[in-house]
């Protein structure tokens, strides 16, 4: 993994070059991609995971103009889940949705059947949890299949090193790989960011990114319920099944901050704590400070509380100016300012038109890598990304101050036989007497 002192040039190209490269020459992988290419157009989607996330990307992948799809096979533990995403996905699609009971697969092992369907060529949606996706991903590239996967990643270093291990073997493999960090295909924010890249606001010294909106309910654990069942259907309150939502929800922000400044953080010091019990094992609100290379600073706020201020945003500040990256969930709206202060008369740039549907473009991007057999492949920037969101979660938990080289590193492990569990595996967590689970307890919890 490339490490934030790598002497590489930080530039714009140069950081998203490496998140890119895929191996030279033709591949086996490649030559079979370009033969089914050229004997059916239509690429078979396999579905794993078969909640919201992964209902919404069939959607997209169907419906973004990127050429010929169909659903052709799915996968998921619950049946009840896989048959509603079935049922909401027939309508809109009619004949695109090809999902008949023989493939139709549940279970733990589920993902290793459905990927068993395809051909080369297609694509695995891998929209599970993230507890799941490394080891799905592992197997996904095993196949030499095509593979879009939703974020967040993997829940602690360990994993997020078996995803970035299966990212280096489907470079080699030329397999095209998208990732669910759509925002990297918003026209809008490409332009803001190549304008700071540019120098529009001089030398970026500090960004803000914020999630802060309601709380995320977990009632208490009902008698006589399967209890790890239950922590899988609430995913977000559980760290070891999503990763949390700090990561979960807010990787995304930390990604495009990165992105802005051209490089990762190599440390981070944090705050964090819960003010509600019905939160899982998550803490209710994080404030993270992120140190890069240079010493610049990425601030990330993350809370989730009734009757608070919120705002979902993210912001440039260097030394000719500042930005706004994004001040709003549909249309980011990005700006550029003289100065750092954001008012109408200091504004030197806007957007001025909304933005491409994101969620599209990636689509659009990977199918066309498919057809044509370009290099694509967003899997080793998902996985640094997804340290650094870990990196600023560790700090939080354990009080500490933590690098990037010790938390990627470390062997902490939320769960370390996933490949095995099964419903009759003992749920990770339980909650104490009063039937709340308990959260970190900076300076006593330890995660590295």
């Amino acid at each position: 993994m490339a490490t934030p002192q790598d002497p590489k040039p930080s530039t714009r190209r140069a950081f998203l070059r490496r998140a890119g490269t895929v191996a030279a020459g033709a591949s086996l992988a490649s030559i079979a991609t370009r033969a089914y290419a050229a004997t059916d157009n239509t690429v078979r989607l396999a579905l794993v995971g078969c909640g919201g996330r992964g209902t919404g990307a069939v959607m997209d992948a169907a419906t973004c103009g990127g050429g010929p799809v169909k659903l052709f096979a799915m996968a998921d533990l619950f049946d009840h889940r896989l048959k509603g995403s079935l049922n909401r996905l027939k309508r809109p699609l009619k004949d695109k949705a090809d999902v008949p009971p023989e493939r139709q697969f549940l279970g733990f092992d589920a993902h290793k059947k459905a990927i068993d369907t395809l051909r080369p060529g297609d694509v695995v949606l891998l929209t599970t949890h993230a507890a799941f996706r490394p080891m799905m991903f592992e197997y996904a590239v095993s196949k030499g299949v095509n593979v879009f996967m939703e974020k967040s990643f993997a829940t602690d270093a360990p994993a997020t090193r078996r995803l970035l291990a299966a990212a280096d073997e489907s470079e080699k493999r030329n397999l095209k790989v998208g990732c669910g960090f759509m925002w990297r295909h918003s026209p809008a924010r490409q332009e803001v960011i190549r304008r700071i890249h540019d120098g529009a606001i001089g030398d970026v010294h500090t960004l803000r990114i914020y999630r802060v909106h309601g709380p995320v309910h977990c009632p208490p654990l009902p008698k006589n319920t399967h209890e790890l069942t239950f922590q899988i259907q609430r995913a977000t309150c559980f760290n070891w099944v999503s990763s949390g939502f700090f990561i979960d929800w807010h990787c995304h922000n930390v990604d495009v901050a990165c992105w802005a400044k051209g490089s990762w953080p190599v440390s981070a010091q944090a705050f964090g704590g819960r003010c509600y019990k019905a939160a899982g094992n998550n803490f209710d609100h994080y404030t993270i400070e992120y140190t890069f290379a240079d010493g610049a600073k990425l601030f990330a706020f993350s809370r989730h509380m009734q009757g608070c201020w919120g705002t979902y945003a993210d912001y440039a500040h260097g030394s000719k100016g500042s930005a706004t990256i994004m001040t709003n969930l549909g249309q980011p709206k990005p700006r550029i300012y003289k100065s750092q202060q954001m008012t109408k008369d200091n504004l030197v740039w806007d957007f001025g038109r909304n933005d491409t549907n994101p969620y599209h473009v990636e689509w659009k991007v990977l199918l066309d890598a498919i057809r044509n057999d370009k290099p694509h492949n967003e899997a080793r920037r998902a996985g640094e990304a997804n340290m650094a969101a870990i990196m600023g979660r560790t700090a939080a938990h354990t009080g500490q101050y933590v690098t990037w080289d010790q938390v990627a590193k470390s062997n902490f492990q939320y769960v370390k036989d996933i490949d095995h569990m099964t419903l009759d595996t003992e749920a990770p967590i339980h909650p104490g007497p009063d039937g709340i689970y308990p959260c970190p307890e900076p300076g006593k919890t330890k995660e590295l």
